[in-house]
């Protein structure tokens, strides 16, 4: 061979070796970017979450509850549930706005109640008659009178007869505060979703990490057998460099696994309200397991009688409508009585008891155009309402659909991506058998091994989207609380 021929060769061997380089020293992804790579086009379950709690929701966080115990926790499932329905900061603020609703209908409550106080006094007087207008022309009669003490204690009483403009907004109060305990229990969905989305992703990311170990271990055996053969001169050095770089691309993918996991440990603690610094691991693993007795026509059903969120919008339209007659009533005359009984005298050991009682009624004649303004931001006010109400009914649809849709395709892609990686393994012994016998070079053993490494992060990835579609389906209906551990298998 000229030493033109060798240098070509030379050259190509160097083009293939940076080609493969080039291949393989790509930026290793997360397990989410593998999984939008890989079945984006299918489902993406971690968006649909992303897009029901929102990007800087008060779900995510937490009221960090404790000290760290300096021991490593083993958290369940159920544990962490319990604790996010506890200590995560979107169910406090929600239990705040419950409070606040119940503090408003009591102040609406207070209009049609009885006003009664009481009082004790003590006067001392000295009066200047003149000053006052009076002039008697009597020789004697004292122009100033006093100083003199007055005693009195009173008891008083005022109440509204009749005023509906308050009966109405107390009734709208009332309204509003069922609104609000609903809107409560639709908070606990939310951090059930929250909390088991945050659980179900560090499963994931646990489950990446140890399929990257043992493609680290393949790729650290192929590449010690082709530095073997290439010692015993039965491979080329093109071999060892192919196999050296798949096992470093490997160790890299491990180190971005392990990175992402600690983050969404990060997230989980967060969520749930864990002390900052406490270590923990997952006592539960969450296999696959199929959902069964779960109809569609069912769960829409259930979903319109039970789901939280709906039965608050219902309850929100019909305070509104009593708000605009409330509004409406302020135009109605008003009856209103008061009362008092007290003892006065010069002392009480010389006194006698008095009383005054009275009734009023007030018609309005001329408001301006404060009732019409009244009146036209409530219509306003319960238009949004109806609105609203009707947009939520179609969502709860959609919401209902679409989990079943996730949950079928997810559960096809299990069981494809199972399949798949079972003959990713074949393939890959298959290969490693052909190298090792010489028939062929460790080009099929590396693309073997990225199909492994493929079709598990497709399995670890199509599983969390199983589970979680699970999750997603019993928030719909409006049982998150009360069946995501039945789902999940959580104890």
């Amino acid at each position: 061979m000229s030493w033109t021929q060798q240098l070509d060769a030379r050259l190509r061997q160097l083009l293939l070796a940076s080609m493969i380089i080039f291949e393989f020293l790509a930026p290793p992804q997360s397990l989410r970017a593998q999984t939008t790579s890989i079945q984006g086009q299918f489902i993406s379950p971690a968006s649909s979450v992303s897009s029901a709690l929102g990007t800087e929701s008060p779900y995510l966080g937490s009221v960090p509850t404790g000290t760290p115990t300096g021991t490593v926790l083993q958290l369940s499932l159920s544990d962490a549930l319990d604790r996010g329905l506890k200590y995560n900061l979107g169910l406090i603020e929600s239990d705040v706005r419950t409070r606040t609703a119940r503090a408003e209908r009591l102040r609406t409550l207070n209009e049609l109640l009885p006003n009664v106080n009481a009082s004790i006094s003590q006067t001392v007087e000295q009066v200047n008659l003149r000053a006052l207008g009076l002039k008697l022309p009597i020789a004697g009669f004292p122009v100033i009178v006093g100083p003199f003490g007055i005693q009195d204690a009173r008891g008083n009483v005022s109440q509204k007869l009749f005023d509906w403009n308050s009966v109405e907004n107390l009734r709208a109060s009332n309204e509003r505060l069922k609104a609000s305990q609903n809107s409560y229990k639709s908070s606990r969905d939310l951090v059930v979703l929250a909390v088991a989305n945050a659980y179900l992703q560090v499963i994931a990311d646990s489950s990446s990490i140890e399929s990257q170990q043992a493609q680290l271990s393949t790729s650290q055996a192929l590449y010690q057998r082709a530095r073997d053969q290439r010692a015993a001169g039965v491979a080329a050095h093109i071999d060892e460099l192919r196999a050296q770089v798949e096992s470093q691309t490997q160790q890299q993918r491990l180190i971005a696994a392990r990175d992402q996991r600690s983050k969404d440990m990060l997230n989980l603690a967060r969520a749930i309200g864990l002390p900052a610094g406490q270590e923990f691991t997952l006592a539960d693993n969450v296999p696959y397991a199929p959902l069964e007795g779960v109809s569609l026509d069912k769960a829409l059903q259930d979903a319109y009688a039970t789901r939280p969120d709906y039965l608050s919008a219902q309850l929100e339209a019909r305070a509104a409508q009593l708000s605009r007659k409330a509004a409406v009533a302020e135009n109605f005359p008003t009856v209103t009585s008061s009362a008092n009984y007290g003892d006065i005298g010069p002392n009480f050991g010389n006194s006698h008891g008095t009383f005054t009682a009275s009734a009023s009624v007030n018609i309005p004649i001329f408001q301006g155009t404060r009732v019409k303004a009244d009146v036209l931001e409530a219509d306003a006010t319960l238009q949004q309402r109806q609105a609203q109400l009707e947009d939520l009914k179609g969502r709860i649809d959609q919401d209902v659909r679409s989990a079943f849709f996730d949950l079928d395709s997810a559960s096809e892609l299990v069981k494809v991506a199972q399949s798949n990686a079972d003959l990713a393994r074949e393939t890959l012994a298959e290969a490693q058998d052909r190298f090792g016998a010489g028939v062929t070079d460790n080009i099929e053993v590396v693309q073997a091994q990225e199909s492994v490494s493929t079709a598990d992060q497709a399995y670890i990835s199509s599983l969390y989207a199983y589970n979680i579609a699970k999750v997603q389906l019993a928030r719909a209906v409006g049982i998150a609380e009360q069946a995501v551990k039945g789902y999940l298998g959580g104890k």
